[in-house]
Order: C-alpha cells, then sequence, then structure tokens
C-alpha cells in the first residue's frame, strides 16, 4: 500500500491530500473536486498543454496554442515533438483548431491568439 501525496489544484484552497494507491481512497479534501482530482491524478494523470507553433504571413512568428482539454501526462513530449513540425498560415483565429485529434487523442490543438 503506497500513500501518494499531493496538493490539489481544482481550487485555491490548495488542500494537501494524500491518496491510496491500490483503494483511491482520497484524504485530505475538503470538497468533493478535490477527491476526484486525487484519484484521477493517481489513475490517469492529464494535463493542458499550452505551446507555440510557426506561422507564416503574420506580425510575430509564433503563434500561442493549447489544447482544448487536458490530454495524458505521458503524451506530452510526443505532442511537443508533433508541434515542432506545424506551421499554419495567417489568418488565424482564436479558438481556431490546428490540429485535429491530437495524437488520437480525441482532443483538439487551438489557436489563443488572433494573427
Amino acid at each position: 500500500m503506497a500513500i501518494r501525496k499531493m496538493i490539489c489544484i481544482t481550487c485555491p484552497r490548495g488542500c494537501h491530500l494524500e491518496v491510496d494507491d491500490e483503494t483511491l481512497q482520497v484524504r485530505g479534501n475538503t470538497c468533493p473536486k478535490g477527491e476526484e482530482y486525487g484519484r484521477n491524478e493517481v489513475t490517469d494523470p492529464r494535463r493542458v498543454l499550452t505551446s507555440t507553433v510557426r506561422i507564416e504571413g503574420a506580425a510575430h512568428c509564433r503563434l500561442p496554442v493549447k489544447t482544448a482539454a487536458p490530454i495524458p501526462k505521458p503524451l506530452l513530449l510526443k505532442a511537443m515533438d508533433a508541434l515542432a513540425e506545424v506551421t499554419v498560415k495567417a489568418p488565424v483565429r482564436v479558438g481556431e483548431v490546428v490540429i485535429r485529434d491530437l495524437l488520437g487523442t480525441g482532443v483538439d490543438l487551438v489557436a489563443t491568439k488572433e494573427m
């Protein structure tokens, strides 16, 4: 039985959680969101990826992007490699899909700035 300690980031409280790896019992949370966060962090950690891609025909040479939803944490480096190969052409609108279904995750990569 291993206990994983973490700080919940779902709200400003920052509860100190303890999660049992085997039973997935969460202690230290003061709201239901903390319990869900702790379980998910142990079983399927995910993160929103924020980065930039090359853009042609704009005032700047990099376009800020992010995933529309969290993706599995183990795929972050592969996703960054995929972004290194991308070049978009201006104009681009906020929310426009840059890569559909990034690495087969079902999550789109979208622009976060109009250029």
